[in-house]
Parts: structure tokens; C-alpha cells; sequence
């Protein structure tokens, strides 16, 4: 927790010199907390985010910020997270989304006791429907993450094993789809402001989660190996901001 606060508190120093302190009807600012759940995981999440109003009735926001994430999970199954040349069916980036999934490359590794911790930049994209109401996306763009390092079963063709310490992966960088690398969470969410400065938030989280194997790895038909594996998590939560102006 301690670290948590730390890392928010630098995130904030350095947020507001980028960006300084001037506000006005072409700016937005906001302090936000989520938490979410989905099957035998969680996470948390605290952010800043820095808007530009855009339009002439200033209703769309494109802004930037940073984000703090903590992953937690029980017993979960992380798939193979590339080459995506191996894993999908085509891969042009962000048409990638829509191309098959080649099953056949898949291995299993399941983490025992994963627990994450990223720090990355990120974008946010929102719409003003109302005084009141706010729909938005965003999406972590690049960073770095850090935490447990945990035992797993490595499960490849059938045949089982044990990796006693699988690591969470260093870096994280949004290349879309299976081309990213690292952990990297983006939320789709509806906010409502119950005060003047404060708003209550519902969202659905998709966040991508990566461990390495540090003793086994997977290798492909032509040889190529891969240490890297991949748990995405459909989550739904509910979240608190705090809303500069």
C-alpha cells in the first residue's frame, strides 16, 4: 500500500508539471479509483487524466495520463502471448482484432498465485452526454510492471510440468492485439457527477496480464521458443473520481 500511495503521488508531481495547472472550459482534470472482479480475480486501479475539450459545444475529450494497476488472481491459466504470427490467423495491426486464433500454438501455463503492479501512460477518449453523464474509453499505452513471482504448471502438447517461479513481465507497450507486450488495462466506462467535484463511475475492464517462464519454454514447429504467456481478464467494477473541474 505504502508503495501504491508513493508511485501515485509522483505520478501526480509529474502529471502537473507536464501539463501545468491553467484550467479552463477547454480543459478537464480528473482523480480516479476503480476496483473490479471477474471469475477468481481482481484489480485496482488509481489514475489521472488530463482532457482537452474538443468541439464547438466542447462534449469530446481526448486526454492523456498515467495509471497505477494491481492484478490479483488465484490458480489462472495464462495462454501463449506470441509471436502473433503463431497465434493469429493474420497479423496486421489493429485489423488483427478480427483475425482466427491458432489454437494448435497454444500452451497453458497457470500461475498459482499471480499478483501484478504496472505503472504506464495512457489515453482517454470521452463524451459530455449530459451535465451529469460521461461515457469513455481508455487504455494504457506504455509503461513497466513489477510483483510476484509465483510457481505454475506448464502444460504443453498434453504433457505437464512444474515452473517454480514464473516472473511477471518487465515491459509493457501497446502494439494491438497480440503484437502488445506486458500488462495493459483499458476500461469502457459510464460515469454519473453525484456532487460538484465528485462522480461515480461503472465500467467493464478488459486488461491484459503477462508472466514468463523462467526454467521451461515453449517452442513451435520451426523451432522458434517463447517464454511468454498471456491471461486476459473481462472484468466489471465500479469506481470513484474526483473531478478537478
Amino acid at each position: 500500500m505504502q508503495k501504491f500511495i508513493s508511485s501515485i503521488a509522483v505520478l501526480l508531481v509529474i502529471t502537473s508539471g507536464v501539463f501545468g495547472q491553467n484550467t479552463s472550459d477547454k480543459h478537464s482534470r480528473s482523480l480516479n479509483f476503480t476496483s473490479t472482479i471477474g471469475k477468481a480475480q481482481g484489480a485496482f486501479a488509481g489514475s489521472y487524466i488530463h482532457n482537452w475539450r474538443i468541439g464547438a459545444r466542447k462534449r469530446l475529450d481526448i486526454g492523456v495520463g498515467g495509471r497505477w494497476t494491481t492484478y490479483v488472481g488465484l490458480k489462472k491459466d495464462f495462454l501463449t502471448a506470441g509471436p502473433a504470427k503463431y497465434t493469429r490467423s493474420f497479423t496486421v495491426p489493429f485489423i488483427i482484432f478480427f483475425a482466427g486464433q491458432e489454437e494448435q500454438n497454444f500452451d497453458t501455463l497457470t500461475v498459482q498465485r499471480p499478483l501484478t503492479h504496472s505503472l504506464n501512460a495512457m489515453i482517454n477518449i470521452g463524451y459530455r452526454v449530459s451535465p451529469k453523464w460521461y461515457a469513455g474509453f481508455n487504455i494504457d499505452v506504455i509503461g513497466v510492471s513489477f510483483g510476484r513471482k509465483s510457481s505454475g504448471i506448464f502444460t504443453s502438447n498434453g504433457t505437464t510440468q512444474t515452473e517454480p517461479k514464473a516472473k511477471v513481465a518487465p515491459f509493457n507497450v501497446l502494439l494491438t492485439g497480440d503484437h502488445d507486450r506486458g500488462t495493459l488495462n483499458s476500461e469502457f466506462y459510464l460515469r454519473y457527477q453525484i456532487a460538484n467535484r465528485w462522480a461515480i463511475t461503472a465500467l467493464y475492464q478488459f486488461l491484459f496480464v503477462e508472466y514468463q517462464t523462467t526454467n521451461l519454454e515453449q517452442r513451435f514447429m520451426d523451432g522458434t521458443t517463447n517464454d511468454r504467456f498471456r491471461n486476459k481478464a473481462n472484468n466489471v467494477g465500479l469506481g470513484i473520481s474526483y473531478l478537478f473541474n
